[in-house]
C-alpha cells in the first residue's frame, strides 16, 4: 500500500513527537487562516512551515524590521520562507521612538512586543485574517523566566501553537531537522536591545556597534554567543568549550572591538546563558512590573 506524505512524515519521529506534530498540524488547520510573526529562528520557523504545509496561502509571514534587529536576520529570514513558498510582508517598526522602550527598563520587550503586535493586526485586518500566531514554545515563561513580551502577546489574543502543543525546545528542533529546513540548528538569537544592561538608554549608535561587535566573532565562526554593552567595556560569552578560541583570536578581537568603540574588553568566564542579562533583576519585583505593565493595557 503506497503511504501518505503524512505517513512517511512521521514514520521518523519518536510517537511523543509524532502526536506533538499532529496536534500542532491539528491547532493550525482549525485557525484556517494566520498571520505567522516571523523572524527567521528555527522556533517561528516551524510554525511557519507547518502553517503553509495545511493552510497553502492562508498562511501568510510578517517580517518585522527594526535597527534592533542584527544585520542580515531579515534578508535571511526572508530567503527561507520564499524557499517554503508562502507570502512574506516586511514591515518596519519603531521602537526606538517609544521613550518607553528606550530608557530600557525591564519592560522592555513588552513595548516592543506592543509595537509589533499592532503592526501585525493591521495587516491581519487589511486580509481579512482573524489569528495572529508567533514561535514561543513550552520553555518559554517558565518560573524565573522574565518574559513581558508573553503579556503583550496575551493581551492582543497571539496564539502561540508550538507552547499549546507542548512542543520544547529540543522537539522543535527535532522536528524542524526532519521536516528539512535550512535553519533547523540555527543558535538562539535575540533583538539587540537584550545586550545591554537595563537603565543603560538605547541608541542606534549603540545597537550598531554591538551588531558590528557580534558580525566580526561570527566571522571567527563562533556560532551560540552574546557581545553585552557595559559602557566602556563589551563581555564577551560564548560557550565554554569556545573560550581558548577566542583567546587564539585575542588581538584581532580586541583590535576590531576598540576601533568600534569599546576600550575593554572582557571573556565571561561563566560563559554564555541566554537571559543572563535578567540576573539583575530581584524576583520578588518582576511580578511588580508585571502588574505595572497590565496597568497599561
Amino acid at each position: 500500500m503506497t503511504q501518505t506524505t503524512e505517513e512517511r512524515i512521521e514514520k521518523g519521529l519518536s510517537p511523543e513527537l509524532a502526536g506533538k506534530y499532529e496536534h500542532l498540524r491539528r491547532i493550525l488547520r482549525d485557525m484556517r487562516q494566520v498571520v505567522v510573526g516571523y523572524s527567521g529562528g528555527v522556533d517561528s520557523t516551524l510554525v511557519l512551515k507547518v502553517a503553509y504545509d495545511e493552510l497553502g496561502h492562508g498562511a501568510l509571514a510578517v517580517v518585522g524590521n527594526s535597527e534592533a534587529f542584527p544585520e542580515g536576520e531579515v534578508e535571511e529570514a526572508v530567503k527561507i520562507a520564499q524557499q517554503i513558498g508562502v507570502e512574506v510582508v516586511l514591515i518596519t517598526t519603531h521602537e526606538l521612538s517609544n521613550p518607553h522602550f528606550a530608557v530600557n527598563n525591564p519592560n522592555r520587550c513588552y513595548h516592543c512586543k506592543t509595537e509589533l503586535y499592532t503592526e501585525l493586526r493591521k495587516v491581519a485586518d487589511a486580509r481579512g485574517i482573524h489569528w495572529i500566531a508567533d514561535g514561543s514554545h513550552a520553555e518559554d515563561g517558565r518560573p524565573g523566566d522574565h518574559r513581558p513580551g508573553m503579556i503583550a502577546a496575551e493581551e492582543r489574543g497571539v496564539r502561540s501553537p508550538l507552547r499549546e502543543a507542548g512542543f520544547t525546545k529540543s522537539d522543535i528542533r527535532a522536528l524542524a531537522r526532519h521536516l528539512g529546513l535550512p535553519n533547523w540548528d540555527k543558535p538562539s538569537f535575540a533583538c539587540l536591545s537584550s545586550r545591554f544592561p537595563y537603565g543603560t538608554r538605547i541608541t542606534p549608535e549603540l545597537l550598531a556597534r554591538v551588531d558590528g561587535c557580534e558580525k566580526f566573532l561570527r566571522s571567527l565562526g563562533f556560532r551560540q554567543f552574546r557581545v553585552r554593552h557595559h559602557d566602556t567595556i563589551a563581555r564577551i560569552e560564548v560557550e565554554p568549550h569556545e573560550m581558548m578560541r577566542v583567546l587564539e583570536h585575542r588581538e584581532a578581537i580586541l583590535a576590531r572591538f576598540r576601533e568600534l568603540g569599546y576600550t575593554y574588553v572582557t571573556l565571561d568566564i561563566e560563559g554564555y546563558r541566554q537571559g543572563k542579562m535578567n540576573d539583575t533583576l530581584n524576583p520578588s519585583l518582576i511580578g511588580r512590573e508585571t502588574i505595572t505593565v497590565r496597568s497599561r493595557s
